[in-house]
């Protein structure tokens, strides 16, 4: 048995590596690809690498230790909290699992909670009021909880006095005393309005949250009596960067109608709970949140709070907006990454949203399957085991640093247009948000961003699971509107809308099909038919295939017997030019509406419409364009 070294060197055995080899390497790749031309050098390569975000600083392919280090970043525990708000961060304690309920059965929300507070959940969300559960069953609901061990955050929308005083009549019958009670209240009337739509006057509500905070900061201290609640920017279609700005530019006007009604700054800044969202993007929501308690610390240094006032309380929610209805079980994948990122990214409470959510009201399983994500990520992979698991990461440092810096900047363009709720009246927020949501379905339309059961290896023969609806959240109309609310988008919205109009199809007919003509033996056709299968299937298509073979005879006769009313042609670019214009001018005689090829035009698209070839489908297509198409071409409305 050999006896290894005393000194071991990480890759002793591999001469040094310098940047500028680096890059040449790569630019070899790259030019082969495609990607780099001959014009390019060396020093292009990271910027061809590069990675946009809606943000607008883009990801660099990589990060050393001879970039410029990081600023502002702090210890853990100590202002600006970049490192968390605690100095153990969530080693021992871990965070608080936080569970959302919003049916509207009282009994069936009361064997809910039981059910989670037994098994892993350490404190309550509960939604109430219209779409959720009725304010005067509050007693019932949390009949068997013991509100002296599990926070309750209330969240009732326009009605959070009612709830308020409703969780403090509860208490009080039990003889709990306020000193014991903990979580928020949930108040957020610039939030609502966000939601709802503004009128000429101030958001509704807002005399009333002073009102409950006083009430809070001298009977309740371990209530919060007000969230900024970051998700109506989030699933309008924001970029983070907006998020951060929006809900501090909200913090920010809370904070001065608090100290206006007579509280102090560090009891204003301890009435506030921030609520944000995180996403399957687990290294930019890691950001967010790192991000957020900077900039929050620098908002509250600037009007005078000491050092430790500083912290942010933060919840993390995992996205609504990613979620999609197709595939759902997908969904517990990109919950995992989310809570992940919000274990990592040192959030407080965090909420995981059952994979069903789209579908209606969670069941049983959905429930425990939420509950358990995070706990197996704070137990089984010891995410609690480590203060800041991020800390020192040049990429996730970087990354934390241009965010904070690009939400700052529009952060102040909100104050200087007056404020948020100006700058939700006069439209900026909205014309912001606009800018992402589009360029966001754009990269979705074209598969640069994926989603995968969707958009990329969608199930078109799934049988979805069936959940009870859940009632729509009614939103309070203000009778002098002048703006209407922000919109809630699902990024999968595109996608969904294809896939719903071919499955109504079935009612009066078979699923549309898209013939796909594998030409050429199958090495020449499998790789391009698999790629124009999966981009039809997004649409709802079935994906008869011709067989391999040349026959313009044959194939055509395959594509009546199919059923189809369009076709596409798969094989590689050799076989394209001494089969494609026959086989094209075969199925346009036998019926075909449209004949797509898979593949660029190139230096051939004169021919290739000359023959017939209405189309082209190629990895950065625009597949909705092209899906709306072929179901027009097959006659579903």
């Amino acid at each position: 048995m050999s006896v290894p070294p005393a000194g071991l060197s990480l890759a002793a055995d591999f001469p040094e590596t310098t940047r500028d080899e680096w890059q040449k390497l790569v630019l070899g790749v790259l030019r082969k690809s495609g990607v780099a031309s001959e014009a390019n050098t060396p020093a292009d390569v990271e910027d061809l690498l590069a990675t946009p975000t809606y943000e607008g600083p883009r990801i660099q392919p990589l990060y050393t230790a001879a970039a410029p280090p990081p600023r502002g970043v702090g210890l853990p525990g100590l202002a600006p909290f970049v490192r968390g708000a605690r100095p153990q961060g969530a080693v021992g304690s871990g965070w608080d699992v936080r569970a959302l309920h919003a049916g509207p059965d009282p009994k069936a929300a009361a064997v809910d909670v039981l059910a989670d507070l037994e098994n892993g959940v350490t404190s309550l969300w509960l939604r109430l009021g219209e779409g959720g559960l009725p304010i005067d069953a509050l007693g019932t609901v949390l009949a068997q909880v013991y509100l002296e061990l599990a926070p309750v955050a209330l969240d009732a929308g326009a009605h959070a006095t009612q709830a308020a005083q409703e969780l403090w009549r509860v208490a009080d019958a039990r003889g709990v005393l306020g000193s014991q009670l903990a979580g928020t209240l949930g108040a957020d009337p610039i939030g609502l309005a966000a939601r709802a739509g503004l009128g000429a006057s101030e958001p509704a509500g807002l005399a009333e949250v002073t009102a409950l905070a006083r009430r809070c900061a001298g009977e309740f201290p371990g209530l919060r009596a007000l969230v900024v609640d970051a998700q109506p920017y989030h699933s309008a279609g924001g970029s983070d960067a907006q998020e951060l700005a929006a809900s501090l530019a909200t913090g920010v006007a809370y904070l001065r109608a608090l100290t206006d009604a007579g509280l102090g700054l560090a009891e204003a800044l301890g009435q506030l709970e921030f609520r944000y969202t995180v996403t399957a993007d687990q290294f930019s929501s890691i950001a967010k949140l790192r991000a957020a308690r900077r900039l929050w610390a620098r908002v509250a240094e600037v009007s005078g709070a000491a050092p430790a006032e500083r912290a942010q309380r933060q919840h993390a929610v995992t996205s609504a907006a990613m979620m999609t209805r197709r595939d759902p079980w997908v969904n517990m994948l990109r919950t995992t990454l989310a809570c992940f990122a919000a274990g990592v990214g040192g959030a407080d409470a965090v909420t995981v949203l059952p994979f069903d959510t789209r579908l209606g009201l969670a069941d049983d399983f959905s429930r425990r399957i939420a509950r358990n994500t995070q706990i197996l990520l704070q137990e089984e992979s010891s995410l609690i085991r480590v203060i800041d698991p991020a800390g020192g990461s040049w990429f996730v440092e970087s990354l934390t640093d241009r965010l904070a810096e690009a939400a700052w900047s529009a952060f102040t363009e909100i104050e200087r247009a007056g404020g948020i709720v100006a700058a939700l009246r006069d439209g900026l927020v909205a014309e912001q948000i606009t800018a992402s949501r589009s360029a966001r379905a754009e990269a979705i339309a074209h598969r640069r961003d994926p989603i995968t059961g969707v958009s990329e290896f969608p199930n078109v023969a799934e049988k979805l699971p069936e959940r009870v609806p859940a009632p729509p959240v009614v939103l309070p109309a203000s009778a002098d509107s002048v703006v209407a609310g922000l919109p809630e988008i699902y990024y999968d919205a595109d996608f969904e809308a294809l896939r719903a109009r071919a499955d109504a199809h079935l009612a009066v007919a078979d699923r549309p099909a898209v013939f796909l003509v594998t030409l050429g033996s199958a090495a020449a056709s499998t790789a391009r038919a698999s790629f124009a299968a999966n981009l039809f299937q997004a649409g709802g298509f079935e994906t008869p295939t011709s067989g391999v073979g040349t026959d313009p005879a044959a194939i055509a006769a395959a594509f009546t017997a199919s059923g189809a009313a369009v076709a596409c042609l798969c094989s590689a670019d050799k076989v394209y030019a001494e089969h494609a214009a026959a086989v094209t001018r075969a199925l346009r005689a036998a019926g075909a509406g449209q004949v797509w090829l898979a593949g660029k035009p190139g230096s051939r698209a004169d021919a290739d419409a000359e023959a017939g070839i209405g189309g082209y489908v190629f990895t950065g297509c625009n597949a909705v364009a092209v899906l709306e198409a072929a179901l027009a071409e097959a006659g579903v409305a």
